[in-house]
């Protein structure tokens, strides 16, 4: 374990045993949020990948303008 995040857990167990379990439960949701996010965006790499291939070709063969600045 990490020296922060004993610092961490060493903050959180000062707190009441709700306040500790609403954290607890925050902190499982955030890393599930990340292991859906990281198979959602392993998922996609295939289209990402034609999407990359088709815009490089629109490049290569001059269907491309650059890109226009924000008028402010």
């Amino acid at each position: 374990m990490t020296e922060l995040l004993e610092k961490a857990i060493a903050e959180l167990s000062r707190l009441t045993d709700e306040q500790q379990n609403i954290m607890a439960q925050w902190i499982l949701e955030e890393l599930e949020d990340d292991r859906r996010w990281d198979t959602a965006f392993a998922n996609s790499l295939p289209q990402l990948e034609q999407l990359a291939k088709k815009a490089l070709a629109d490049y290569r063969d001059g269907r491309t303008q650059p890109a226009q600045s924000p008028q402010v």
